[in-house]
């Protein structure tokens, strides 16, 4: 199965094609452009330089959160656009399931934690078992300090990939659980990964696909309180 996969829901946006695991080609840039400008050019560009064409791929996947919104609404509005143009089905996979990915070598306990502000990040645990991730509970937004707890109650180290790695690992640190932060390349979600965690899903039609937020963003958390400050 050949896949075309897009990831924005962080700073980095990338590109992939993976065919049957395996990777083809990847473009991933970490700038100050926003994500409308560079996911289809590198879209176009990956597609010129391995010789194949939109109407070859099987299914297009994108990460569809959680993560930044206004990423997330890119990433998934561009796939929408080109599975309906293309007639194409779609994968939608979960970031933090596609961030997993990137313990493969490192085995074990696998924390992929992203910067959710208010004191939160989004955050799954997966363990390394026959060469993939498997996932050990749901997507979720929680707090460093819940999260501390219940690695405690496991009781062994975990691998952290993520923006929100670095200050995951300084607050475990500072409470003597023991952790390992991913290195650089591959701290970072990317587009490959979204494309592994497609791998054996079931694709849906682009009108199907919808992006994953698990919280409410600010402008309607700020709606909601306005709301419950008036009908006291």
């Amino acid at each position: 199965m050949l896949i075309l996969a897009f990831e924005s829901s962080a700073r980095p946006a990338s590109v992939a094609l993976v065919r049957d695991g395996k990777l083809l080609a990847q473009s991933l840039q970490v700038s100050a452009l926003t994500h409308s400008r560079t996911l289809l050019p590198m879209c176009e560009d990956l597609l010129k330089n391995t010789g194949l064409t939109l109407a070859e791929i099987d299914a297009i996947a994108v990460a569809q959160g959680p993560g930044s919104f206004t990423g997330i609404r890119i990433g998934v509005s561009t796939v929408k656009g080109l599975c309906w143009g293309a007639e194409k089905p779609c994968i939608g996979v979960s970031t933090l399931e596609a961030m997993a990915w990137h313990g493969l070598s490192a085995g074990g306990l696998v924390c992929p934690v992203m910067d959710a502000r208010r004191a939160q990040v989004y955050n799954a645990l997966f363990r390394i078992g026959d060469g993939r991730p498997v996932r050990l509970c749901p997507d979720r937004a929680i707090s460093l300090e819940d999260l501390a707890g219940e690695l405690r109650g496991l009781g062994e180290s975990v691998f952290l990939v993520g923006d929100g790695a670095a200050v995951t690992k300084a607050f475990l640190d500072a409470q003597g659980l023991p952790c390992r932060l991913a290195p650089d390349d591959l701290v970072w979600q990317d587009a490959w990964g979204v494309a592994m965690a497609a791998q054996g899903k079931t694709p849906v039609s682009g009108a199907e696909l919808l992006p994953v937020y698990l919280r409410l963003s600010q402008a309607e958390r700020e709606r909601q309180e306005r709301m419950e400050k008036k009908g006291k």
